[in-house]
């Protein structure tokens, strides 16, 4: 689920909070961070148990407005394409997905039921699913369009559902926008030929899970030694005017350098220039740019530097 971008940014967040907290013991922190990402994890199983959720209120709808006394016609005989929708009954009949909110008690919606009751009646009075059920008939490429667009249009912009979100976990908010991007790209590669619901794992790998870690600690380690470097790179600056955002998004750049001697350093540069855009100032990307080029250049004709590897420079 992770990429190394997000992995960088759980990095970034972990030793910003470092900074600004106490500074306890590293190994405090580094549970920290691998909380954090757990955290981000629950995150995103939620949105997939929230679906589950909502289906179970438009079963309960359904079977309400049937007993009606004066019920319509139309209200006897529900179109139930919304429940019947392929893709939606994937995700429902998810044993994987029932054993991980079972086992890491992610019991939100079961105990707060009126937030997925309130996403069904924004659902029941939108657009796209009076569209929707419009015909009785489907198919895969169908359902799982609606259920991209709602998850798009009525779900992740939900100031309820956010509200929510932020007072559950304050971490949460910092991962919404990471976690709804991936959700989505989730949703959008399910294909009618799978046979079940593959979640994916928070991480792709060990590799990747010991590269947050070890770029979190290598980084913390070597603060000082990476502060010098950059003070030395920018002496008309007042250091304390640099974003503290800014200051970290170097050191862990200058720590890939040196410390990481599989990753290119371009890959490395490109990287935290896109970081600086998404969380620091307008004008970040091109500091930083400046000071990394300036010392990845002068590092790797002193031979500071060693990457191995084919195209690694």
């Amino acid at each position: 689920m992770l990429t190394r971008r997000h992995i960088r940014a759980k990095v970034m967040q972990s030793l910003y909070a470092f900074h600004q907290g106490s500074k306890d013991s590293m190994q405090t922190e580094e549970k920290f961070l691998k909380k954090s990402t757990e955290d981000m994890y629950n995150l995103f199983l939620l949105n997939l148990e929230l679906l589950v959720s909502i289906r179970s209120q438009a079963e309960d709808y359904y079977n309400i407005v049937k007993k009606k006394f004066l019920a319509t016609q139309e209200e006897k005989n529900p179109n139930t394409k919304f429940i019947n929708n392929q893709l939606l009954q994937r995700i429902t009949s998810s044993h994987a997905l029932s054993e991980l909110i079972e086992g890491r008690k992610l019991n939100h919606w079961s105990k707060d039921d009126e937030y997925p009751k309130l996403v069904w009646n924004k659902i029941l009075e939108s657009d796209l699913y009076a569209d929707y059920i419009f015909t009785e008939t489907t198919s895969f490429k169908e359902d799982k369009d609606f259920i991209v667009s709602i998850f798009k249009e009525i779900i992740a912009p939900n100031d309820d559902l956010y509200d929510y979100y932020e007072d559950h976990n304050l971490t949460w908010i910092d991962d919404f926008p990471i976690v709804n991007t991936t959700f989505l790209k989730f949703l959008q590669k399910q294909k009618e030929a799978d046979e079940s619901l593959s979640i994916p794992r928070l991480y792709k790998n060990a590799e990747d899970e010991n590269f947050a870690r070890e770029l979190f600690t290598k980084t913390l380690l070597a603060d000082e030694q990476f502060s010098e470097i950059t003070k030395n790179k920018t002496p008309n600056w007042d250091q304390d005017r640099i974003a503290e955002i800014d200051s970290i998004l170097m050191k862990m750049a200058l720590c890939e350098f040196m410390k990481f001697p599989s990753i290119p350093i371009r890959v490395t540069i490109n990287e935290y220039l896109e970081l600086a855009k998404e969380y620091s100032t307008p004008k970040s990307s091109t500091f930083i740019n400046g000071v990394l080029d300036t010392v990845s250049k002068e590092y790797q004709t002193n031979g500071k530097i060693n990457k191995v590897g084919r195209g690694l420079m």
